[in-house]
């Protein structure tokens, strides 16, 4: 899939509004609409687990084919479930393993390798988890999709909200737009990392930033 970014998919008002706005409409209706949340690790869904856990029915959905290499795949996905496990929230939180394809990455970033972290290799590896989020979801019945990936201050939320938006429409499934890391989101990720002794990854996932951590940290 190919997204177009497309204006009228994205709600006028700051996303963070947006977000207060739907709580707001949902906690008033009395009811728990189920959210398929997309975790890419276990330290930035800690404070959108806490956040969203007392107004959606949710489940993390880890897929993540870009991690490099497997065993960083495996210690990552480890500790999404311990984490999951140990928070005290008020609706119980389930989990669901997408496949890891690291083929699919590889394929869906050919061509731009060298691009720099955060450049246009990023934002296909955003739209190739968000799409199988979108997908998972339609199939599965769930009122929202979502990510974990706007809790970053490394990322752009007008990004990967632009993406969400565009792809809802074609799964038939609403995007819960976020920006996660507003109203110090990213520091309470942080001081619960610290408090649940998650283990906090040095790059970003795939090999080619790891390629780069490892450049940055020569000079």
């Amino acid at each position: 899939m190919i997204v177009e970014m497309n204006k009228n998919t994205l709600p006028t008002a700051s996303y963070q509004k947006w977000l207060d706005e739907k709580i707001n409409e949902i906690k008033n209706k009395q009811h728990t609409p189920e959210l398929l949340l997309h975790s890419c690790c276990a330290p930035c869904s800690s404070y959108v687990i806490e956040y969203l856990s007392p107004f959606f029915s949710i489940t993390v959905f880890f897929y993540n084919p870009n991690i490099h290499p497997e065993e960083e795949y495996k210690k990552r996905l480890t500790e999404q479930i311990s984490f999951i496990g140990k928070l005290p929230i008020k609706n119980r939180v389930k989990f669901k393993e997408g496949p890891y394809e690291p083929e699919l990455f590889f394929q869906k970033v050919k061509g731009l390798e060298q691009e720099k972290e955060g450049g246009r290799r990023c934002l296909k590896c955003f739209e190739l988890r968000m799409e199988k989020t979108a997908q998972i979801a339609s199939q599965l019945g769930f009122t929202y999709f979502t990510t974990t990936l706007t809790v970053s201050p490394h990322k752009e939320s007008s990004s990967i909200n632009q993406m969400g938006g565009t792809i809802a429409p074609a799964y038939g499934i609403e995007y819960l737009f976020s920006d996660f890391k507003k109203r110090a989101g990213f520091q309470r990720s942080i001081e619960l990392s610290h408090q649940y002794q998650l283990y906090r990854q040095d790059y970003c996932g795939c090999i080619f930033s790891r390629q780069q951590e490892k450049i940055m940290d020569r000079k």
